[in-house]
């Protein structure tokens, strides 16, 4: 298991910790994020306009001869709207859709990441060191034309978090990880954000 934590900066989207965990079908990842969305974007989801989220994760291997190898590339699309006739708002993943009587409940839930498959069994070799990252965005690319061409001038539109790097590697054994924290930056099992 691997355990990161940064403090939180002034943005609209932050990410605040990232935990990586070993399962029997290889990793999964877990994060949490700090989301405001603003009264722009809230005024837009309550006039039915759906916000689009992308969690994204990227595990790279250094080359010293070459480009960085991207060993793993995920991206996960949440929808956030608004639904007049019920009064609630619905976030959707996939086929997966849950409804919240507050906008607020419905940001507590997209801030928390859990379980997210991220590596695969056999994907990764044990004992190698890799870089590690994820962040969560605002997707204006799947929102309405004349969205996209708001959030080209319009701050409020393309917010998302920075992106929190960590080393982490599979351990030589079978057993888990032990938990990393940012005093462990260099560690074969996980380290701090850059």
């Amino acid at each position: 298991m691997c355990f990161v934590v940064v403090s939180a900066r002034a943005a609209d989207v932050v990410i605040q910790s990232a935990q990586m965990v070993a399962n029997d079908d290889g990793y999964s990842l877990s994060a949490n994020f700090s989301i405001n969305l603003g009264a722009r974007l809230e005024a837009a989801v309550n006039k039915g306009v759906v916000l689009y989220f992308a969690a994204d994760f990227e595990l790279t291997r250094s080359r010293w001869y070459w480009f960085d190898e991207k060993v793993v590339q995920r991206s996960k699309t949440f929808q956030l709207s608004y639904h007049a006739l019920t009064r609630q708002y619905r976030l959707s993943s996939g086929a997966l859709h849950q409804s919240f009587a507050s906008l607020d409940d419905a940001l507590r839930v997209l801030s928390r990441l859990r379980y997210w498959q991220v590596i695969e069994k056999g994907e990764i070799d044990r004992g190698v060191v890799y870089a590690a990252a994820t962040r969560l965005r605002l997707d204006p690319s799947q929102m309405p034309k004349t969205f996209q061409v708001s959030a080209l001038s319009n701050r409020e539109w393309s917010q998302s978090s920075e992106w929190l790097r960590w080393t982490f590697s599979a351990p030589d054994q079978a057993e888990p990880a032990e938990p990393a924290n940012s005093a462990d930056s260099g560690s074969a099992d996980g380290g701090a954000a850059k």
